[in-house]
């Protein structure tokens, strides 16, 4: 799936040239095509060779500033404006899309960047009805991703005029942490961030819907979803943990967090929740984890977390791993303190016995 389109804008976005014709006007189909795909949680930017200040002017006459994030508006190669709007939002090169009216500029950013989609501009009218623009489900947190970066690049801006250690910082965000069973209706935002994380995910395995349904129907599994906010607004939905039950052990077969959160300390603030419970309810905890080229970040957190792999007798009992190269991790859980840098609101799982 595309993830982010990035425009050009001299005869592709609006009709005519900027820098011969001030009263350039967008494509009549322009403003249906952009809602359409902010909706749908496709980021959008713009790479044009143009004065900044006059382009981004008449985006905001024409009310259509406000949907693109990071634009590069300058005289320089367009590859490289693509390259460092990819970088900023730290997605892969295969993620992003490039449409512009010239073949000359699709060529050189093909060239330079061969996992970028382009796209000639006489095809734009008809973006939203490509499959790569149109996801199976559109969840809540995908009709207010744009929002949700732009609050992070304020929050990053904050951080850099900080100065203090990095606790400090996360101390004035007035953070906070929900951890709940997911719904039916948060399912597919579950299977999304199933699919969405790699960085931050204990096994890469991807959860579809009637996987998700069966585990939430099952009285020995718990379904959780765990989402942030700050005072510059929300994080959405940035973790899941898949979890069964057993006399003796909790087996914690999943657990992913978003990158963009992990600098706030979410997946610690995850891990010690999760022993804090399993103390309380004097049980174990066995992890799946699958290494993989991106996930040693994951396998860090268990280690600071004190998983090892000592075998133990508690998992005796657990089916076998249903992926290849998958591992179990073991932790004997003591009580946490919770974090002083976010406030955590949670169910309790000791409070009744499995579902």
């Amino acid at each position: 799936m595309v993830k982010c389109l990035i425009w050009d804008l001299d005869d592709t976005l609006w009709r005519g040239t900027l820098a011969e014709d001030a009263g350039v006007r967008p494509f009549a189909w322009a403003r249906e095509v952009i809602t359409t795909l902010d909706g749908r949680g496709v980021l959008q930017s713009v790479a044009s060779k143009n004065d900044h200040d006059h382009a981004w002017s008449r985006l905001e006459e024409f009310g259509l500033a406000e949907y693109f994030v990071v634009p590069h508006i300058g005289w320089g190669p367009k590859s490289g404006s693509v390259r460092a709007i990819a970088e900023r939002l730290n997605f892969a090169h295969t993620a992003i899309a490039f449409i512009d009216d010239s073949p000359v500029e699709r060529a050189e950013v093909a060239h330079h960047l061969a996992d970028v989609r382009c796209y000639p501009a006489e095809e734009a009218a008809g973006l939203v009805r490509r499959p790569e623009f149109s996801p199976a489900v559109v969840t809540v947190d995908s009709r207010r991703r744009r929002q949700m970066y732009r609050a992070g690049f304020e929050r990053d801006a904050s951080r850099a005029e900080f100065t203090g250690p990095d606790e400090g910082f996360l101390r004035t965000l007035d953070l906070e942490m929900t951890i709940e069973r997911a719904t039916e209706q948060e399912l597919s935002r579950v299977e999304e961030l199933t699919l969405r994380t790699s960085q931050m995910n204990a096994t890469g395995v991807h959860y579809d819907d009637a996987t998700l349904r069966g585990l939430l129907a099952d009285p020995g599994h718990e379904v959780l979803v765990v989402t942030m906010a700050d005072r510059f607004g929300p994080h959405g939905a940035v973790g899941i943990v898949l979890l069964a039950r057993h006399e003796r052990v909790w087996h914690l077969k999943l657990l992913a967090t978003s990158c963009r959160v992990v600098s706030l300390g979410a997946g610690s603030a995850l891990l010690n929740w999760l022993s804090d419970q399993a103390a309380r309810a004097g049980v174990h905890l066995v992890a799946d984890l699958r290494r993989t080229d991106r996930n040693r970040m994951m396998e860090i957190a268990y280690r600071f977390a004190g998983f090892t792999e000592h075998e133990c007798a508690c998992a005796a009992g657990l089916p076998a791993p249903g992926v290849d190269g998958v591992e179990r991790l073991h932790l004997v859980p003591a009580g946490r303190p919770a974090s002083s840098a976010l406030r955590l609101t949670s169910l309790d799982l000791t409070a009744a016995p499995p579902r």
